[in-house]
């Protein structure tokens, strides 16, 4: 499912126009990428949570060329799947 997809069905569940459902998600969307990348973590209750999570410097090597490299310490995005998510998906 892609958003415009995903658009349909909020606009459908929600009974609301493409447009507003697409307001809607994409300030959604918005805000948690915001949220995330200053620090904070983003927790929706049942569906899961939104955090950035530290990446320690480490070697890896090129794939091209077998050559050691350095990787340097970043910080990522993730999602952890919540419960009643993960009951749902395990069936």
């Amino acid at each position: 499912m892609n958003k415009g997809e995903l658009v349909d069905k909020i606009a459908e569940k929600a009974n609301v126009t493409k447009k507003q459902a697409d307001q809607v998600l994409t300030a959604a969307l918005d805000s948690i990428v915001d949220a995330v990348s200053s620090g904070e973590k983003v927790t929706l209750v049942g569906f899961g949570a939104f955090e950035p999570r530290e990446r320690k410097a480490r070697e890896g090597r090129n794939p091209k060329t077998g050559d050691k490299m350095q990787i340097p310490a970043t910080t990522v995005p993730a999602f952890s799947a919540g419960k009643l998510f993960k009951e749902k998906v395990a069936g």
